[in-house]
């Protein structure tokens, strides 16, 4: 277990991330629905428009849950004493890398592997 992190500072920082993504998705529930067609506008663009816009919000629901899944892991995380350590290498993940996202899964090194695979 680390000891040179600020538990409580990440538990709630983790906290309010995940409310906030939890009232975000309430927001978007509407936006991913069936399209309807709108009879006051005419054409196929404003369909297009309204699927466009569906797609995107379906998007942006899915990158949510996936959020919210990342933070459900960071906060169990926090309570078994792994939180901050990499999960590939074991290391301890940088303060100011945790600050910027709480959830961070990987330490700098193991993230740039990831990402050059």
């Amino acid at each position: 277990m680390r000891n040179d992190i600020d538990l409580e500072y990440f538990h709630r920082l983790l906290e309010e991330k995940y409310g906030d993504l939890i009232a975000r998705q309430d927001d978007q529930k509407g936006a991913a629905g069936i399209v309807e067609l709108d009879q006051t506008r005419v054409g196929r663009l404003s369909r297009m428009d309204a699927l466009q816009q569906q797609a995107m919000a379906r998007a942006s629901a899915r990158r949510s849950t996936t959020e919210l899944q990342r933070i459900d892991a960071a906060l169990v995380r926090l309570r078994t004493g792994e939180y901050g350590s990499c999960l590939n290498c074991g290391q301890d993940i940088g303060i100011k890398r945790l600050e910027v996202d709480p959830g961070v899964l990987n330490c700098m090194t193991c993230a740039r592997l990831v990402e050059s695979r």
